[in-house]
């Protein structure tokens, strides 16, 4: 009886430990309901920057090649901007050349007293992550790659990125550069969070969507028919005809580094949703993509563009507007165009129309079409986040008149004053008593 007593006086505490085991468990896969082996991951509606998962979203890791973003974005700028074109040719610095002869490293060989075209050098940088290549528009874009870091850096204060350092253009830790880094103490490398990473993709997209042209690219031959030619496989294997193929991928870009592990930062489109989704030091290089299957997946899966309000609406609460000096005293407003978001499938019903005038009233004459304000939807419960605080305004539709206005004449506009003095007449006799 007593060895009984003993053994069954442990049970109730075996079952307690259990049912916390069990409790934690069940805790931890509705925080993470994809359980994504990675640090940290999000996933983001491309239109609007809405953010629709993330996992540890605002920790600073290392970034590796993700780094690339910043720097293509830059080289597209330029570009736009008239201070570069494709087909403008640079020659290659000591130090761009010596990295590019590092194979244990990305790279296409570089010469030094050859010339090589914008073109050629961002295909390399984009498709194959050419670091030697990257070096090298750095140094054609601001003159060394120190200047090129501080635009970085300046760039990534304007798109208010949180979490961030960059020390150099193609994200390798500084030992990789032969003691010629261009900023930050010798072993350092850049840093952003993967919500950083998530805004620079926004930003590239929304800004130059022509970046997809070239990174979604699977093959192609640096300098063919050349000593120098060297076959480049985009190392973003989830392009639809490579190695773990996505339907809908078209980009962006991989990294890794001993310190940042296997990096990725995807982007797929599928009828009218593109989705943005970044994972930040996965466990290995096959691993990044698995991890990007489970976000894109779950994106596209549980979420759908859906128009809410028609082209022509009226919010019940707000169908006019007040006009001043006008033949109406009020003109009717409506949406001038469809408002259409990404939301949760089913959730539709927790929106309902919100609207911001930009004005109390408008003044005659006005013409129809005349923009008042804005109609959002907003969301009854848990708040939505985006990754800029532009994002709100980017799910909504302009709030216009839906007809002309002529200005009163003379006769009229007298007569509305005399009936204003004795409403406010009224008004003061009233607050009298």
């Amino acid at each position: 009886m007593g060895k009984r007593g003993k053994k069954w006086g442990w049970s109730p505490l075996i079952s307690c430990f259990l049912l916390l085991f069990l409790v934690s468990a069940v805790a931890a896969q509705t925080s993470d309901p994809l359980r994504l082996q990675v640090d940290a991951a999000v996933l983001v509606d491309a239109n609007s920057g809405k953010i629709l998962y993330q996992k540890n979203a605002d920790q600073p890791l290392a970034l590796a090649s993700m780094t690339k973003i910043l720097t293509e974005y830059l080289i597209l700028e330029a570009i736009g901007n008239k201070k570069l074109s494709w087909d403008d040719t640079t020659t290659i610095s000591d130090y761009a050349y010596r990295i590019s002869q590092n194979l244990t490293l990305s790279n296409v060989p570089l010469r030094l007293n050859e010339k090589y075209s914008v073109r050629e050098l961002y295909e390399a940088m984009a498709i194959y992550s050419a670091n030697g290549a990257t070096i090298a528009l750095a140094e054609l874009v601001a003159g060394s790659e120190s200047a090129f870091v501080q635009l970085m850096n300046d760039k990534a204060r304007e798109f208010g990125l949180k979490n961030y350092t960059f020390v150099n253009a193609t994200g390798l830790n500084n030992g990789d550069l032969l003691g010629m880094h261009p900023a930050g103490d010798r072993q350092e490398e850049n840093f952003a969070s993967a919500k950083d990473v998530a805004l620079m993709a926004f930003r590239i997209l929304r800004d130059y969507p022509e970046v997809l042209t070239i990174a979604s690219i699977p093959r192609k031959t640096f300098r063919p028919d050349s000593a120098d030619a060297i076959k480049m496989d985009n190392w973003n294997w989830m392009l639809p005809e490579l190695v773990y193929g996505y339907e809908g991928v078209d980009g962006l870009k991989t990294g890794s580094t001993t310190l940042a592990g296997y990096c990725f930062t995807a982007t797929a489109q599928r009828d009218n949703i593109r989705l943005i989704s970044v994972v930040m030091k996965g466990r290995s290089y096959a691993g990044r993509f698995q991890e990007t299957k489970k976000l894109l997946d779950y994106g596209f899966a549980n979420f759908e563009r859906k128009e809410l309000y028609p082209a022509g609406y009226q919010v019940p609460a707000n169908p006019s507007i007040p006009v001043r000096k006008g033949k109406s005293k009020a003109v009717g407003i409506a949406t001038a165009e469809p408002l259409t978001i990404l939301l949760k499938r089913g959730e539709s019903g927790r929106y309902q129309p919100r609207v911001e005038l930009e004005t109390d009233e408008v003044t005659a004459p006005v013409p129809k079409g005349h923009v008042v304000g804005k109609l959002f939807a907003a969301a009854d419960g848990p708040e939505v986040e985006y990754l800029t605080p532009e994002g709100p305004e980017l799910e909504s539709v302009p709030l216009v008149t839906t007809e002309e206005v002529k200005k009163a004449g003379i006769l009229q506009l007298i007569f509305q004053q005399i009936g204003a003095f004795f409403t406010w007449l009224v008004r003061q006799i009233r607050n009298l008593f």
